[in-house]
């Protein structure tokens, strides 16, 4: 197979960036997108040119490192799929595909398709933990959790922080990222004696390092490689309401207001 690939270079942060054209000739179909960055990279190198700057780390779906946007899609055109396990038989041979770096003003461009995402361990860092002490592990059934808060806990600890959501949306929100923190711990006892200091500190952080707001448009669900359901969004932002406003009165109470 044979692609014309469009590749996002910029020097760095402050370097004005641009696509260059690039040729990708004999392209297996079983190649992993990455694998085929990597024959690209290992031709440029022979040529004596800069290698393209990509992330991975596993290259399983599993750590959430590899973050391209490709033909306009996070990930690529694959639904519940990372950049690393699309395969180059997903396109047709002949195709022109452009890749892009996540376009994010809390994701700065590092190089090329390389971005900081050190935003997303700032907002883990004020929320995203327990910090009671547990012991040694408790029998599985210790602390009976219903099966739907088991679920949709699951379901929110499925999330590796990719950063998808916020390349797909308009906004740039990172809302799914944050609600799935959110709603991991609070589904579960561990959790809930934090659970409204929580979901106000994360959001707070979030709004503070520059992610925009939601908009419903549901574009993060749909570019999620695990498939994570908005419905944690309008969990957290009930959350969120009932946190503040009890918040704001424990505030009054201890000043005496």
């Amino acid at each position: 197979m044979n692609f014309k690939l469009r590749l996002w270079r910029q020097a760095n942060g402050n370097a004005k960036g641009n696509f260059q054209e690039v040729e990708a000739q004999g392209v297996s179909p079983d190649m992993s997108f990455l694998e085929m960055l990597d024959e690209v990279n290992n031709d440029f190198l022979r040529e004596g040119k800069d290698a393209v700057a990509f992330e991975s780390d596993c290259r399983e779906g599993i750590c959430g490192t590899c973050s391209l946007v490709i033909n306009g899609l996070p990930h690529g055109p694959d639904r519940g799929t990372t950049a690393c396990q699309l395969y180059m038989r997903k396109f047709k041979d002949g195709q022109t595909i452009t890749v892009e770096p996540w376009r994010a003003k809390a994701f700065p461009v590092i190089k090329d398709l390389a971005v900081d995402r050190a935003a997303f361990d700032e907002i883990i860092s004020v929320g995203g933990f327990i910090s009671v002490k547990t012991g040694s592990a408790p029998d599985a059934n210790g602390l009976p959790v219903p099966k739907r808060d088991a679920d949709s806990a699951m379901d929110a600890a499925a999330c590796i922080g990719c950063g998808a959501c916020v390349a797909a949306c308009p906004n740039a929100s990172a809302m799914l990222f944050v609600a799935a923190k959110v709603s991991h711990l609070g589904h579960l006892p561990q959790g809930q004696p934090e659970r409204q200091r929580r979901v106000v500190r994360m959001v707070s952080k979030m709004d503070e390092l520059g992610f925009g707001n939601c908009s419903n448009r549901n574009e993060c669900e749909a570019a999620c490689p695990k498939e994570i359901s908005v419905e944690h969004i309008a969990r957290m932002n009930r959350d969120y309401g009932v946190s503040a406003l009890l918040g704001t009165d424990r505030d009054r109470s201890e000043a005496g207001a």
